[in-house]
């Protein structure tokens, strides 16, 4: 697990300037306090900075160079089923010098080229230099679980695990108004754009290829809607399900350091730990974010859990000047205004988790491949929202938050916008009515996705909105964890996101993930002999607090608030019909439901205060 970069001149031999280089990899120290490594060679440099995992010795130094020296490889991530490529390559006549992944990543790129991608289980964001072609590739996990930045600029092309690391080497850090639109309408930015002119993403499953001349090539060499297509099918899913999800994490637990679990109490990371504990793990250490209200709470359940295995508890609770330092820092690790509101907590978690653990597994993703946000189940009978908006007004809909929200869902007429705006807070009526905003984002990668998930689960809402929140939502959320995680210099695996069962789940009929109360039907099934009813029962919670409170009622938080309501940000003329100080009274009149208009606009203005400044 590291922090990677790289600068390419195009066009030019002009020398890489190996001051900016080292400033750029030393900026991500965080990501990688165990190592760093150079290397340099006319118009092309590379940077790293290592957190040691796999193979802890000096030998998994990088940058890796290939045996004959034609090859440069920075790699950021980790490949679980490494070992199973020792037979193929040591009987290819390789020999293997190290117990590193990275050893038989470039290796098996000699051997197969970009073919090899297919048979990897792991994330990984790489890029290599072929020193014979001049050409740089670089690469992105099919889920987009490691982070991969680039800029064009000034006829050079900049690559990095964070955003600041380009900034830091002289691209311009400028908002992009198609990016500023979507922060608003959509919570963040989806695809390749990020909310910066001039910074691009590379696409999760995707390859990007750079020569020296400037021609530049993208492919997809990852396509879920093909390979859910192309999945024979699945005879006994919940036997598979079962099978598939313990070896994953068996995968997962590959580590020459100790591994911990990230706990919230939860179905998904419980699940976690009973496998942990059927494959008889030992040891486990669990670290779990507590809050004091009883409504958000589910610390009593996580600690029960550990207990129950005989795992270590560790748990915690953010507050007042604490929460405030800790949202200031996960702005700055995040390169972007928060957006979950959960960011700061996680930070906190996992720098809790830093000295007894240096990786620790997280229950994310198994939401969105199995049906676990309850706003999917708005989709189920469409011409209820009709209804809905119709009688909107009723009390029982306005005085529940929840009501609430699906009553403002409910004005939303298009299908294809029922689906784009499923994981939005607040909504295109409401943004106009509030602030003033009245033209939605062109969202074309939003548009491209759900056509996709349009083809391939037709007139079927409720896939359509998993399958399209697994290319932009969940991409969110994994960015957030790695950002989080990685600001601790801790690293974060996902088991549920073994593509083995991102594919599985996705062939599956409907009744596999949507029946019962609570949907995650197949994962309820295949844990109900592993785990007690009050966790297979509880009202899901997840990782969500109290901001409306905390910005209201906290005293650290109380004069950031009073400069909130004269920030610079109501000064860009996006945002010139905004009357915030209304917004604030109504908020601290009690008025929760401005709390989902209000979070956006103030985690911007900390991200304008402190963050935009530095650079």
């Amino acid at each position: 697990m590291c922090g990677i970069n790289g600068i390419l001149h195009l066009q030019s031999q002009k020398k890489v300037d190996e001051r900016i280089l080292t400033k750029m990899r030393d900026l991500l120290e965080h990501r990688g306090p165990d190592d760093k490594g150079l290397f340099i060679e006319n118009n092309i440099g590379f940077g790293h900075r290592r957190l040691s995992i796999l193979d802890v010795s000096s030998a998994g130094h990088q940058p890796f160079l290939s045996d004959d020296g034609r090859y440069v490889l920075v790699y950021n991530g980790e490949i679980y089923n490494y070992k199973e490529f020792y037979p193929e390559l040591k009987s290819n006549g390789f020999d293997i010098r190290t117990t590193s992944d990275t050893e038989v990543l470039m290796k098996l790129f000699q051997l197969h080229g970009l073919k090899m991608l297919n048979r990897l289980n792991g994330m990984f964001a790489f890029a290599i230099w072929d020193k014979m072609e001049k050409k740089l590739i670089v690469v992105r996990d099919r889920m987009g679980v490691k982070p991969l930045y680039y800029s064009f600029y000034n006829e050079t092309f900049y690559f990095a695990s964070e955003q600041k690391a380009l900034f830091t080497a002289g691209v311009p850090l400028k908002m992009a108004q198609d990016g500023l639109e979507e922060y608003i309408f959509n919570r963040f930015v989806a695809g390749e754009n990020t909310l910066y002119q001039n910074v691009k993403k590379i696409l999760p499953g995707h390859i990007m290829t750079i020569h020296e001349d400037g021609k530049t090539t993208t492919e997809k060499w990852w396509n879920l809607k093909k390979e859910i297509q192309n999945q024979p099918k699945i005879q006994n899913p919940v036997e598979w399900f079962r099978e598939t999800f313990d070896d994953s994490i068996k995968l997962r637990m590959v580590s020459d350091v100790p591994v911990g679990v990230l706990l919230s109490g939860g179905l998904d990371s419980s699940s976690i730990l009973a496998s942990l504990h059927h494959q008889n793990y030992k040891d486990i250490q669990t670290f779990n974010i507590g809050f004091k209200e009883k409504e958000h709470n589910e610390a009593h359940l996580a600690k029960m859990m550990a207990e129950k295995f005989d795992y270590g508890f560790h748990t915690m609770q953010l507050e007042d000047t604490n929460l405030y330092d800790k949202l200031i820092s996960s702005t700055y690790f995040q390169d972007e205004p928060i957006m979950h509101l959960s960011e700061p907590h996680l930070l906190a978690v996992s720098q809790m988790a830093k000295p007894s653990v240096k990786v620790v597994l997280s229950g994310e993703g198994a939401d969105e491949l199995m049906g676990g946000y309850v706003r999917y189940k708005a989709l189920q009978y469409p011409s209820l929202l009709n209804s809905i908006a119709t009688i909107g007004n009723l009390d029982v809909f306005t005085k529940k938050p929840r009501y609430e929200k699906l009553t403002r869902y409910a004005q939303i007429i298009k299908k294809s916008d029922l689906v784009i705006y499923n994981g939005s807070n607040i909504y295109p009526n409401d943004i106009a009515e509030t602030f003033g905003i009245n033209t939605p984002p062109k969202n074309e990668y939003r548009k491209q996705i759900y056509k996709e998930a349009k083809s391939l689960y037709p007139n079927n809402l409720r896939r359509q909105a998993l399958y399209f929140d697994q290319h932009t939502y969940l991409c969110s959320l994994l960015d957030r964890n790695d950002r989080c995680t990685m600001g601790a210099s801790i690293e974060c695996r996902e088991p549920f996101l073994d593509p083995r069962l991102i594919v599985g789940l996705g062939s599956l009929e409907d009744k596999w993930l949507f029946t019962g109360k609570k949907w995650k039907f197949i994962l309820k099934k295949a844990m109900q002999e592993r785990l007690p009813d009050e966790i297979l029962k509880f009202r899901k919670v997840g990782l969500s607090a109290p901001w409306g409170d905390y910005i209201t009622k906290s005293p650290a938080f109380k004069e950031e608030l009073e400069s909130f309501s004269k920030s610079d940000l109501f000064q860009i003329p996006y945002f010139e019909h905004i009357n915030i100080e209304k917004l604030v009274q109504n908020l601290q009149k009690g008025d929760s439901r401005m709390t989902s208009y209000i979070m956006p606009l103030f985690m911007m203005h900390i991200w304008m205060k402190t963050y935009a400044t530095k650079f």
